[in-house]
């Protein structure tokens, strides 16, 4: 099963240093037989991949920021306080969930046509963000009841004031705010509808732009290859870095303040 998973990345990275002609062969080869950096120069200097990287992380970043403020805040005040609607509201939230976004495409476009947001980047900010707030509000809300409320009762005592506590105790534990990134890095569907990939070659996500690289007479699968490696490099980078909270249980931030 290893053998399974692992090979499609392997032949992806050695697809990227071969050269254009040793893709359109049936021989299997481990290593590529005419080794050589020209799809990653080509990707570099003849594509604007850096263009679609940046604008990848910015929608990412700032759907993640916006996930973080309103899911953080929104379960916070499920989780802790008790109010008309709040059964209602949990209930809304679960059963958001089992709609698939893709239903929604036509209402998305729809409303991002009268309010002029089309083949814009705020636009596909909003639609991720409305869709991230959902799962992150009701997973992090899910976190929140784990979580002691002796820890944010202590920080009272000791002088702290309830934004504070909000602050120091229970926003160290919005890490969902990174399921919300890579949602973003990995979508596509809704990337397509808003920014149009055959619109504008420099205002497009990298899944956008590796898509535009095909054309219906040609794809040139050495450079695709070659992008594909470089943009998975940034989300490896994050992970890497994020992993030991994955591993805590969301727990271990609050425990640490």
């Amino acid at each position: 099963m290893a053998v399974f998973a692992l090979f499609p990345l392997y032949y992806v990275i050695q697809a990227s240093f071969a050269g254009a002609q040793n893709l359109y062969t049936t021989d299997l080869h481990l290593f590529p037989v005419h080794f050589t950096f020209a799809n990653y120069v080509t990707a570099f200097t003849q594509e604007p991949l850096l263009n679609w990287i940046g604008n990848t992380l910015l929608v990412c970043g700032l759907t993640a920021l916006c996930g973080l403020v309103c899911s953080t805040s929104g379960a916070y005040a499920l989780a802790r306080f008790r109010f008309a609607g709040r059964e209602l509201t949990l209930r809304a939230l679960l059963t958001l969930q089992a709609f698939p976004g893709l239903l929604a495409l036509t209402a998305y476009y729809l409303l991002l046509n009268a309010l002029h947001l089309l083949n814009n980047l705020l636009g596909l900010v909003l639609i991720y963000s409305a869709g991230a707030i959902v799962f992150c509000c009701w997973n992090t809300k899910s976190y929140l009841d784990g979580l002691p409320i002796e820890l944010e009762q202590a920080a009272l005592l000791d002088g702290a004031t309830p934004l504070q506590a909000f602050w120091h105790i229970v926003l160290p534990l919005a890490v969902a705010a990174l399921f919300t990134f890579m949602t973003g890095w990995n979508e596509f569907a809704l990337a397509n509808l808003v920014l149009n990939a055959n619109a504008n070659g420099s205002n497009l996500t990298f899944l956008l732009g590796l898509y535009s690289l095909q054309s219906d007479f040609r794809t040139p699968w050495g450079i695709f290859a070659a992008s594909s490696v470089i943009v998975s490099i940034p989300l490896m980078l994050i992970f890497f870095f994020a992993q030991r909270y994955f591993r805590s249980g969301l727990a271990q931030g609050g425990l640490a303040n």
